[in-house]
């Protein structure tokens, strides 16, 4: 009897072994190149006489003005503070270089035409909209936005936001600035268009970044995340019976998809929810579209919304 129980269980975890396995995809003869130059040594560091040259060699980040307002920066105590914690955070880039060439090996993977960009390290004076930049050949990062949430500099931002202002979270905003050079959500109002147009991307990331755990991909706490799976069926029941899939209620976009400290079911729910439940919950779905057929991501961009939904057998867990 013991001997039954212990096959059947390694039978079991074969099994699972090699559903687990079946997800990922073979990258280790991808070659890409990681090319970083940190601007904002070089900037921080340059003076009137070296300036002129590094305005030479990086014209794009230098808007025609005055040298002197660009030695003003250079000075400036708050941005040289923001330099300085940087540098502490960031110091050789070493492990951030090996996340980077794993990302890159996926979205090569994926999208054959993708080179490599050089990324470009600069601080940005806490600029949260635009930490990162993808240019196709260029990518920027801004570091002062990566410092760790519990940074004194970011204590005038919301919780839900600083929580993913950490270099754990730079990644992973890679992967969403590069989804978005190959997928743009339609201009719909429909909220099922909008819903699983966030879940095609976050699919794409979950693509790029397989190693990656889900709260990290979609910026949430380890809290939300279990949260959001422990009330998937009830999130369900709430947009089915609102009648809201079909909507085209602008307001749904605030309520649900947008970044927010919660979701805005206006029930009691709300206040332990977190913002964007619109966004998880299509992911779900997208996910069980392309569990339940057989199609390749470039493929799963090209279906429209109402195709995905239908065949995707979606039944949210109990």
């Amino acid at each position: 009897m013991n001997r039954l129980l212990v096959l059947a269980i390694v039978l079991f975890l074969s099994v699972s072994c090699k559903k687990e396995i079946e997800k990922k995809v073979d990258v280790s003869k991808t070659e890409v190149t990681i090319s970083v130059i940190r601007f904002e040594q070089k900037f921080y560091e340059a003076n009137e006489t070296t300036l002129p040259a590094l305005k030479n060699e990086f014209p794009y980040l230098f808007p025609a003005q005055n040298d002197s307002i660009w030695l003003h920066k250079i000075n400036n105590g708050e941005e040289r503070e923001l330099y300085k914690k940087s540098q502490a955070v960031f110091t050789d880039f070493k492990n951030e270089k090996v996340q980077i060439a794993d990302l890159f090996k996926h979205v090569k993977y994926y999208q054959p035409s993708f080179n490599s960009p050089k990324i470009i390290t600069l601080i940005t004076n806490l600029d949260y909209q635009n930490k990162i930049v993808y240019a196709d050949t260029l990518l920027f990062v801004s570091l002062d936005m990566y410092l760790g949430k519990s940074s004194e500099v970011y204590q005038d931002f919301p919780a839900y936001l600083s929580q993913n202002f950490d270099k754990s979270q730079l990644v992973v905003d890679m992967a969403s600035a590069i989804s978005d050079h190959y997928f743009m959500a339609g201009k719909s109002r429909q909220f099922l268009d909008m819903v699983i147009g966030a879940g095609k991307k976050m699919y794409m990331i979950d693509s790029y970044l397989p190693l990656v755990s889900d709260a990290k991909k979609i910026g949430y706490t380890e809290a939300e995340n279990e949260w959001a799976m422990n009330n998937e069926s009830q999130i369900w029941k709430y947009f089915i019976e609102n009648k809201l899939l079909y909507s085209t209620d602008s307001g749904l976009y605030d309520r649900f998809i947008a970044e927010g400290p919660f979701s805005k079911f206006y029930i009691d729910i709300d206040k332990d929810s977190p913002g964007r439940i619109g966004v998880w919950l299509g992911w779900q779905i997208v996910r069980s579209y392309m569990k339940n057929n057989d199609v390749t991501l470039r493929q799963l961009l090209q279906s429209d919304a109402e195709e995905i939904f239908k065949n995707s057998k979606y039944k949210p867990k109990k």
